[in-house]
């Protein structure tokens, strides 16, 4: 598979296999009560690197050409030697990095420090620190009175919900889980007192109660609760660990970040304890330790716990802790513990009522935030608002913290040396939001601007460090890799036939939605005037960066034509593909020309263009109003904007809808036939014939690619054309269904069509939120324009709107999870679910807060 797509793996529902894993599970089942970032520069050329690194913001009043001489000069500061050892695609930008700026420092980086950050798992805590001590939970869940154990969030675990109900992003946040009859409570409160290390401290609040009151088996719960130092450092055990209500110290050690720390257990209940150490640098399989563990235990000793020994300077503590339900404990680190500080005064100020007046105080914080962003109390019922405080709280507690360094294919026809298939980027960090906690727990960079329309609403600061994150990911040509499979813990999750990023493919360039957001919400006041500033220093220091990645599209993914642009990556030789996929456009299998060429003209991503070329130029004037740089990018807009060029390239008159133009042909199919394997094997295989000889022509699928004129508002709101588009959306044969609209039409030849044997239609009927998000807003904004349509586009929107926000709420009090689509026909949710990625965009919808374009 070639590319660049939010598919990928998505798109097989697969997730990686531990060694030993059935084995071990089996064991337990029987017994019923489971580089540091390199400038890129060379000692000799360091004051001349300096001196233009200096000088970058004054180069912004030059205009584009001046910034793409010194861009020029920037990529040619590199020693032969350095070249040869550095082949270019993995080679950094060379800039500043965006997270350098002071705004990013002092407070702010310390007030992140410590957060959920592990989404994979269903409760994690780490630091945004390349190699943290990390903390999480599990727990054993029992299923037709087996034992399972619970740790990394899979759909598999047949959960009948979970996810974060409130989080705020920064020191609070609340999580239900359930799991047959129990429901498990977690709530995460940071503090910062006086003694406390850098960071400050935390706790967790685990609060577990069962339905099944009549069950034996379900009055008791084994929770798991650990610590683990990627550094390798080694953990101290507490003296008394057996005897918890005498002693509080579970573990206690010193790190050069935070200094000594402690961890502590508090509880009322009748709790026993037990534990095991471990000695691993392998931490992303601590669910197999504890499995093979217990497994042991049983087979041995038929005692479901663990065995109280530690290995030699163990860097995992993992704590059993037993008890009968309704069972609450309270879980405290105090950092910042030595001669002067034990932490103890903290320590209490975390725990027991203390802890639950501020979790309640917390709560009540998170309601009255969300009112003031929202405004939804006048405009909803409670269900409603419930759905929507679930997917702000989702979006926030799956914000995630990685590092490591991407694969990449080393591209075609290069002259690069490699033992592999592939090239490492450079080791690098990433602070970003994530698709979905149990199937894509990482970076997806077309996601991620979808995200951050709802994030920067409730933090800025959040919003802008993430997107800093991102940008600063940029290589020397201009690129960011799509995917961000950064450390053990998310490669562990994607198979490897996904792994490789593919440097020739591009991924729709959503993070200038949420740059212009932010641009015009300082045009029109909406920020203080320290946030103001805030903004204008960040879009400086990322200019240089986001005009690298604005030609890496204008120059890579451009068509034959003037204005024309492809997406590239496309596959002309599959025999196994009815449509050979788009996965860089993000949507995947939508139907696109049958035999790819370099003919083919994208009307999504010329409109993409036109969004970026846009933000640039609103960019460079707020930046430097006066010398009024940017004036090229306008143009660039003039001529991607013109309507009768549009029109001439993609649009056809019979059916008054925008076309891709390409090499096609309708007349395809899948075909069973035998197909000679080895010597002497023949195999039955679905294989893609061809019926007829495919012209240049444009490519007659009404979708959401069809929209994109009018998601780009290109189109004049006095045009005939506007009327057709509404007619279009508006059609119930066409896209129009109750519950949304359809990302392919019902009159496609490729309606639901599967694009290989094993491969379901994804973005061939099933309705989709960010795009429907789209349609919405610029639904809104010809409602609002002087035109002959503005009161039918309104009429649309009232009842699109209406439509997509019972249907996600009713799904959601019914499954207790946002989806990734939602089936057509009937509304179902599908595909992943816990989708608070896009999907939580239904809260943006909720309030009519859309982007500005």
């Amino acid at each position: 598979m070639t590319g660049g797509g939010r598919r990928s793996a998505r798109s097989r529902g697969k997730t990686s296999t531990n060694v030993n894993e059935d084995e071990d599970k089996d064991a337990l089942h029987k017994t019923k009560p489971n580089s540091k970032l390199r400038r890129v520069k060379t000692q000799d050329h360091g004051n001349a690197l300096r001196i233009l690194n200096a000088n970058l913001k004054a180069m912004l009043s030059f205009g584009i050409v001046a910034t793409l001489i010194i861009f020029f000069l920037l990529n040619h500061l590199i020693s032969p030697a350095e070249d040869a050892r550095r082949p270019r695609v993995v080679t950094p930008f060379p800039a500043p990095k965006i997270m350098d700026l002071p705004q990013f420092q002092g407070e702010h980086k310390e007030s992140l420090y410590w957060g959920t950050y592990r989404p994979n798992v269903y409760f994690g805590i780490r630091a945004r620190t390349p190699r943290s001590l990390i903390a999480g939970l599990m727990w054993i869940g029992i299923k037709d009175g087996r034992y399972f154990v619970r740790h990394v969030c899979q759909d598999s675990d047949g959960l009948s919900t979970y996810g974060w109900t409130r989080h705020n992003g920064r020191d609070f946040g609340h999580q239900l889980l359930v799991d047959q009859d129990m429901t498990l409570a977690t709530s995460f409160l940071k503090s910062k007192m006086d003694g406390s290390g850098y960071g400050g401290d935390w706790a967790v609040r685990i609060d577990v109660q069962s339905q099944g009151w009549n069950d034996e088996m379900k009055k008791n719960v084994q929770l798991f609760f650990y610590l683990a130092d990627e550094d390798g450092n080694s953990l101290s055990l507490g003296r008394d660990i057996l005897d918890i209500h005498r002693n509080s110290l579970l573990a206690s050690g010193l790190r050069t970040d935070i200094g000594g720390w402690q961890l502590h257990l508090k509880s009322k209940a009748d709790l026993e304890v037990h534990y095991s150490g471990f000695r691993t640098p392998h931490i992303h399989n601590l669910s197999d330790l504890v499995r093979e563990t217990l497994a042991s235990q049983l087979m041995r000793f038929s005692r479901l716990q663990l065995p109280d020994i530690i290995e030699s300077s163990s860097n995992i503590l993992v704590f059993q802790i037993s008890g009968r339900i309704p069972l609450e404990t309270d879980i405290v680190f105090v950092s910042g513990t030595g001669i002067n500080s034990t932490g103890e005064e903290r320590m209490s100020n975390l725990a027991g009522m203390s802890l639950t007046n501020q979790l309640k105080e917390k709560r009540g914080e998170f309601d009255a935030k969300f009112e003031n962003c929202f405004r939804l109390v006048d405009k909803l019922d409670s269900k409603s608002i419930t759905v929507g405080k679930a997917a702000i709280g989702n979006m926030l507690g799956s914000i995630g913290y990685f590092y490591g360094q991407s694969k990449i294919s080393v591209p075609r026809n290069s002259n690069i040396k490699s033992h592999d298939d592939f090239l490492l980027y450079w080791p690098a960090e990433l602070y970003t939001a994530v698709p979905s906690r149990p199937v894509f727990p990482r970076g997806f960079l077309w996601d991620e601007g979808f995200h951050q329309l709802l994030i920067w609403r409730w933090d800025l600061h959040i919003s802008l460090d993430i997107v800093g994150h991102w940008l600063d990911l940029i290589n020397i040509d201009g690129w960011i890799p799509h995917e961000q499979i950064l450390g053990a813990e998310a490669l562990s999750k994607v198979p490897a036939d996904f792994v490789l990023q593919h440097p020739s493919n591009g991924n729709p360039p959503t993070l200038f939605l949420v740059l212009l957001d932010l641009v015009n919400g300082i045009k029109k006041n909406k920020f203080t005037a320290t946030e103001s500033n805030e903004i204008l220093s960040f879009l400086g220091q990322a200019f240089v960066r986001l005009e690298a990645w604005f030609q890496w599209f204008n120059t890579t993914q451009s068509g034959k034509y003037s204005g024309s642009y492809y997406w590239h990556g496309r596959d002309n030789a599959t025999i196994r593909e009815l449509n050979p996929q788009t996965l860089s456009s993000g949507l995947d299998d939508y139907p696109r020309a049958s035999h790819p060429t370099e003919d083919e003209r994208h009307v999504d991503l010329r409109c993409w263009m036109v969004l970026a070329a846009d933000c640039m130029d609103s960019i460079g004037k707020l930046i430097n109003k006066e010398n009024k740089p940017g004036k090229e990018y306008g143009s660039i807009v003039k001529l991607l904007s013109d309507f009768d060029t549009l029109n001439q390239m993609h649009f056809d008159h019979a059916s008054g809808t925008y076309f891709d133009f390409g090499n096609h042909t309708e007349k395809v199919r899948l075909t069973w036939k035998e197909v000679m394997v080895g010597n002497n094997h023949v195999n039955q295989e679905l294989v893609r014939e061809v019926l007829e000889k495919p012209e240049l022509k444009l490519v007659p699928h009404v979708g959401y690619v069809s929209l994109f004129p009018f998601i780009a508002r290109i189109i004049p709101p006095e045009s005939w054309i506007l009327e057709k588009q509404l007619d279009l959306i508006s059609n119930q044969s066409i896209l129009w269904t109750n519950y949304g609209l359809r990302s392919l039409a019902k009159t496609s030849s490729l309606y639901m069509k599967y694009n290989t044997e094993h491969e379901a239609p994804y973005w061939r009927g099933p309705i989709w939120m960010n795009m429907n998000y789209m349609i919405l807003s610029s639904l809104r904004h010809y409602s609002l324009e002087n035109g002959p349509y503005r009161d039918k586009a309104k009429a649309i929107h009232d009842e699109l709107r209406h439509n997509l926000i019972r249907n996600v709420v009713k799904n959601y009090h019914q499954t207790g999870f946002l989806w990734e689509q939602y089936d057509q026909e009937k509304g179902k949710g599908q595909r992943s679910r816990l989708f608070t990625g896009w999907t939580s965009l239904v809260l943006l919808i909720m309030a009519e807060a859309y982007n500005e374009m």
